[in-house]
């Protein structure tokens, strides 16, 4: 229930910021013209986001001789949840993620990287945190971010060339260049905070219940030690800053910079090692 009411909340601040970006561009008419395209993606995102996601990164979906799929069944029986879809993700790049609209229409994809840098017990933990992703219903929360923050990008990146070109609105309703400049630099900010704030949290939480479901805390510890180490060093073939706070690793770890580092979608992941290792001691002395 409190999900479902976060996520009722978020597609009205997100569908709110679009309108705020239309009566810039636009005065009035603008807002109208954003309300609008704002409930058609509210209607989009809920039911389509997810494949748009699995497209992104060319995922294919892989049946139950595959090994992936073995473990995802194992532990989808150990939370009691539905089977979701299960995809592979063809890169040497070490990551994860789910997605989908709730248990039921879910699905869980990792990359060929994983099956080959990992142990069996480490991927175990990988996949439970993001099984425990789909048991708390994070996974709308996260693809609908996603499918916002791209457009709340791409309308930035139309202000910004707007400004260029000075082709904003010539009536008393229409857009100031002071509005128009604030627009560039608010709207991807205001799209990366509510990724952040929604992001971290549920790292943590994510994190937890996957060492719990497994009873293995530190094989998770071990694996998000060397995804994130893998990270620094190369990118995630088809990772966007819109869909980088879906993944169990922050897939720009090696991108450093203060900007970036404050509006990180994940947490440290040192600080996620320690809280493990700590549930780790809970749990076994």
């Amino acid at each position: 229930m409190m999900n479902s009411l976060k996520t009722v909340f978020l597609m009205t601040l997100l569908a709110v910021i679009m309108m705020a970006i239309g009566g810039t561009f636009g005065g009035r008419q603008g807002v109208y013209i954003m309300f609008l395209i704002a409930m058609g993606m509210n209607f989009f995102s809920y039911w389509f986001s997810d494949s748009i996601v699995l497209r992104m990164y060319h995922a294919e979906e892989v049946d139950s001789s595959h090994r992936l799929y073995q473990i995802v069944e194992n532990l989808a029986q150990r939370a009691d949840l539905p089977m979701p879809k299960v995809y592979i993700i063809s890169t040497e790049v070490p990551n994860a993620f789910a997605t989908g609209r709730n248990p039921s229409h879910a699905a869980v994809a990792a990359t060929t990287g994983i099956l080959e840098m990992l142990d069996n017990e480490e991927i175990r933990g990988v996949l439970a945190h993001e099984m425990s992703h789909v048991l708390h219903r994070d996974i709308l929360i996260s693809t609908i971010v996603a499918c916002f923050a791209s457009a709340i990008s791409m309308i930035a990146n139309i202000a910004q060339w707007a400004a260029i070109f000075g082709r904003g609105s010539d009536d008393e309703e229409g857009s100031n260049p002071i509005a128009l400049i604030a627009t560039i630099i608010i709207a991807p900010i205001a799209a990366a905070l509510i990724q952040m704030a929604i992001s971290r949290t549920r790292e943590y939480m994510a994190d937890e219940e996957g060492g719990r479901m497994i009873d293995d805390p530190l094989s998770l510890a071990r694996a998000l030690g060397k995804i994130d180490n893998y990270a620094h060093y190369r990118v995630m073939p088809g990772a966007t800053n819109a869909t980088a706070h879906m993944c169990i690793i922050n897939p720009f770890s090696g991108v450093s910079g203060g900007l970036v580092n404050l509006f990180s979608t994940h947490p440290p992941t040192e600080k996620r090692i320690q809280r493990l290792q700590e549930l780790d001691r809970k749990l076994h002395h």
